[in-house]
């Protein structure tokens, strides 16, 4: 909302002088964070819930603040823990309510937030386990892209309208002849339909061609512009994006390396954005292997900081269930 010192008004007299005295001695107005992430440290829970005993923190001190209108650009290598620190956002893991806020309410606890859909996560792909059958299976079910995305209720039409169109979604594809991209325009179509104050994004446009790409990215730009809303956007394709995003998050093994606006990038004044996002990584993989050398120089084996953990060995025989700790296939991982 704009400043209401710049905003006319019609009264006069007293009534106008009391008004503007008011205005005047009234204090500023703070601009409350959309997302605000103090000091976060997360570990993957082993199979009683708690985490493995020495094991290393996949997320480790790690800080964000972000505003109404941001576009936070969510770099960082294979591994990096994006995609980790964004199901964290989105309510997927449990933290320490006091640790994550989104909207100004824990993102694990009220699930308002995601119910509402004012916050919102798009990750991954329309895929599943199947006994028997194998693992990342696509939907396959004979459903048209119609009647899903009608199918959702209290939707505003002429939004539905727009990202239909925006998406270039055929109604009348069939769910289970499409191709992988044409799923996944469907997916994102359905994930955007309820108006969002955050949308975490994850990789969510690996599949799309150029065109739709570009069209979409415009769109999440109009909405942050025109609602104010907050965009985190974790990807590794980089083309298209130089003027996309407003601020920048690098990661890399868990820790947040750098978080600026684009205009205090140093390197983006005489580089672009796929440059600057390289140099930084091989800096990161230099700085890896010179790690791994003094390791091996002191004797050390592998990395100190994985652990021993037991993992299940995918479906049981005979049973649409996963193996659990102690049974017969379970896996000890070194």
């Amino acid at each position: 909302m704009g400043d209401p010192r710049g905003q006319g008004t019609a009264m006069v007299g007293d009534e106008e002088l009391r008004t503007k005295t008011m205005t005047r001695s009234s204090p500023t107005a703070v601009r409350e964070p959309t997302v605000a992430v103090n000091n976060l440290s997360f570990t993957y829970p082993g199979l009683d819930g708690q985490p493995p005993p020495g094991a290393r923190p996949m997320i480790e001190g790690f800080n964000l603040t972000l505003h109404a209108g941001d576009r936070c650009l969510l770099a960082g290598a294979n591994g990096a823990g994006k995609t980790t620190l964004l199901k964290v956002l989105g309510g997927k893991h449990l933290v320490d309510p006091t640790v994550v806020r989104v909207l100004g309410r824990s993102a694990f606890h009220d699930t308002t937030l995601v119910a509402t859909g004012e916050l919102s996560y798009l990750g991954g792909e329309w895929r599943r386990d199947v006994a028997f059958y194998g693992f990342d299976v696509p939907l396959l079910a004979d459903v048209s892209a119609e009647k899903m995305i009608f199918g959702v209720q209290g939707i505003d039409p002429e939004r539905r309208r727009r990202l239909i169109q925006v998406l270039d979604v055929d109604l009348n594809w069939r769910m289970h002849k499409v191709s992988d991209g044409q799923r996944r325009r469907v997916q994102i179509c359905m994930g955007l339909l309820r108006p969002f104050k955050v949308l975490l994004l994850d990789e969510i446009t690996v599949d799309l061609d150029v065109l739709g790409r570009a069209d979409l990215m415009q769109f999440l730009k109009s909405e942050c512009e025109e609602r104010g809303a907050t965009i985190i956007y974790a990807t590794h394709i980089f083309d298209g994006l130089e003027n996309w995003f407003s601020h920048i998050a690098y990661v890399a093994d868990g820790r947040l390396k750098l978080a600026k606006p684009r205009s205090e990038i140093a390197e983006l004044k005489h580089m672009s954005l796929m440059r600057t996002i390289e140099l930084w990584l091989r800096a990161d993989v230099e700085q890896q292997r010179k790690a791994r050398k003094e390791r091996r120089a002191r004797g050390e084996k592998g990395n100190p900081f994985e652990s021993v953990v037991v993992q299940n060995n995918g479906w049981a025989a005979g049973r649409m269930s996963s193996t659990l700790k102690g049974s017969s296939n379970s896996v000890l991982r070194l």
